[in-house]
């Protein structure tokens, strides 16, 4: 008899962390942690399919990230920042049968560890200025591509976003919404790759559960961390995440 989802004990042994880790990422707290989910996942199943049973997951915390930071987006930059995540989801969808996503996912790791090193070696000034607009929708761009390819669209946007120097909070808002409409605009073309089939499906819905939990956790240390200490953990959570990608590419 033929179940339909997946049963294998090691899969959930990997994927339970990673959902949670996600969860607690998508409430700003250890915001750049996220991106680490489909790489754990990809130890079990193929990165498509770990991307394609994170769908219903994403929505779902999406969604209440949203509702628990609602009053606190920035929305002048969400609109900037959307169409251009958009543009990226339509380039990532046109080529996601031709790129490698191991060597999409690389390309992500290198990028991030080059970022991280030039904010560490040369910190920017108090009074320095924003990052350039056409910088920022090249990011932006970049971001919605690699979140289509591996889910991994937190690292490039993070590299526009952290020079803003905005709240906590007003940070983890506006990620959260300008993620919702990324994640919700994946969902035709994931159909239209094949990827929405009924065991991953199946599967994704025996992981909701876990979700709401990482997003409770994470709602509640990012309502209660410093500025400094939060940027810290991003840091950390981006060198933990460009190393992991990398090491991924290169095995």
């Amino acid at each position: 008899m033929t179940f339909p989802l997946i049963t294998d004990p090691y899969f959930y042994a990997v994927t339970i962390p990673a959902v949670l880790l996600l969860g607690v990422s998508k409430s700003g707290f250890g915001a750049g942690f996220g991106s680490l989910a489909v790489p754990m996942m990809a130890l079990a199943v193929s990165v498509p399919q770990a991307a394609a049973i994170l769908m219903p997951v994403l929505l779902l915390m999406d969604i209440l990230g949203m509702a628990a930071f609602r009053k606190d987006f920035d929305m002048t930059l969400l609109k900037f920042l959307i169409p251009y995540g958009l543009v990226g989801i339509v380039i990532g969808a046109l080529l996601f049968k031709v790129l490698d996503s191991h060597t999409v996912a690389g390309m992500v790791g290198v990028f991030t560890l080059l970022f991280l090193a030039q904010r560490l070696l040369f910190p920017p000034q108090v009074d320095s200025a924003p990052p350039r607009r056409w910088l920022g929708a090249l990011l932006t761009a970049t971001s919605g591509f690699t979140s289509f390819i591996a889910h991994a669209g937190g690292p490039p946007i993070n590299a526009y976003m952290i020079p803003l120097r905005l709240s906590p909070v007003k940070f983890t808002a506006t990620m959260a919404f300008f993620f919702f409409v990324i994640n919700l605009s994946k969902w035709i073309p994931y159909a239209w790759l094949g990827l929405l089939d009924t065991r991953n499906m199946a599967t994704s819905l025996v992981l909701l559960p876990i979700a709401p939990i990482g997003v409770w956790v994470g709602v509640k240390l990012a309502r209660r961390i410093k500025q400094q200490l939060f940027y810290r953990l991003l840091y950390l959570g981006m060198f933990l995440t460009g190393t992991k990608l990398v090491w991924d590419a290169l095995r």
